[in-house]
């Protein structure tokens, strides 16, 4: 068996994706802290720890279904771990494998400590990634992604940090969750045409280049006039609209999807990687003004 470097393993695991998985906890976590709540911090990290190991056991068990679906060959914009020779098929997999024993121990150990809502919670997180594969590969990848790293996250937080389940916290994930789930349908709007040959069905292929290019762009505008509701509606603090400071890198995201519509995938090619960049900065953003609502 090949012997690895640490820097390859630390490729194997997609860290560029990361914010899609910690942001929405931390946001929570200050969401929660605005509102008052009594917050076990201790619990809050662990459960950001949790989601980070599943986050990563879904990525390699995504690429290694990719890879043997012959989603991801030598001339895809997918994951090269596989493709290059970098790693062998079985390599990947026991990876995936051994990331989310791990993600579950995390998780078992933190229901001991709290209850049994956050076990269903949990049982549903676990069977989504495991899933996506199959969602994604039959148009419902979207939906698994706005499940796994948009409600539930939050909702599993709020129940970690603080005994309880705070429906509320759904308010902020939906515009973050929606901008996470902009990063996967940007990326297979980017490989429509190799996802068709692989056999495969993604909700961009289902509606075709044009549709999916206006579904990007609700993904990544709607999230604005939510918080801008909310902060003028007195549901958040009128702090929250210090997101509109990343307004404009949403609408040249946005952009850069509608002038691809009929043109070279390349222009969108590394898409996905800017609207996790913008994932990170609207949700630091957002966590950031939440925490000084607090105080001012």
């Amino acid at each position: 068996m090949k012997k690895h470097t640490f820097n390859e393993w630390v490729i194997a695991v997609r860290p560029w994706s990361f914010p899609a998985s910690v942001m929405p906890i931390i946001t929570t976590l200050a969401f929660l802290f605005w509102k008052g709540a009594e917050i076990n911090w201790f619990h809050g990290v662990w459960a950001l720890v949790g989601m980070l190991l599943f986050h990563m056991a879904g990525n390699t068990w995504s690429d290694y279904f990719d890879y043997k679906k012959s989603v991801d060959t030598d001339d895809t914009f997918g994951a090269k771990t596989l493709t290059t020779g970098m790693f062998s098929p079985k390599e990947i997999k026991r990876l995936a494998i051994m990331l989310l024993a791990a993600a579950i121990a995390c998780g078992l150990g933190l229901f001991a400590v709290t209850g049994l809502p956050l076990l269903w919670i949990g049982i549903a997180g676990a069977s989504l990634t495991l899933l996506y594969p199959m969602l994604k590969f039959n148009a419902l990848g979207d939906l698994d992604i706005l499940l796994t790293f948009g409600f539930l996250p939050t909702l599993g937080t709020s129940y970690a940090a603080t005994g309880i389940i705070d429906w509320n916290v759904l308010l902020i994930a939906v515009p973050v969750g929606l901008i996470t789930d902009g990063i996967l349908h940007s990326n297979n709007t980017r490989d429509i045409t190799t996802d068709r040959r692989a056999g495969i069905t993604t909700m961009a292929m289902s509606l075709g280049t044009r549709w999916a290019a206006w579904l990007y762009g609700f993904e990544m505008i709607f999230p604005f006039a939510w918080v801008g509701i909310c902060s003028m509606a007195g549901i958040l603090p009128i702090h929250t609209i210090v997101i509109f400071m990343t307004l404009p890198i949403a609408m040249g995201c946005a952009k850069t999807m509608k002038n691809s519509v009929g043109q070279n995938p390349m222009l969108i090619a590394d898409l996905d990687v800017r609207t996790a960049n913008l994932q990170m900065l609207f949700s630091l953003l957002l966590s950031a003004s939440l925490i000084a609502a607090k105080f001012f």
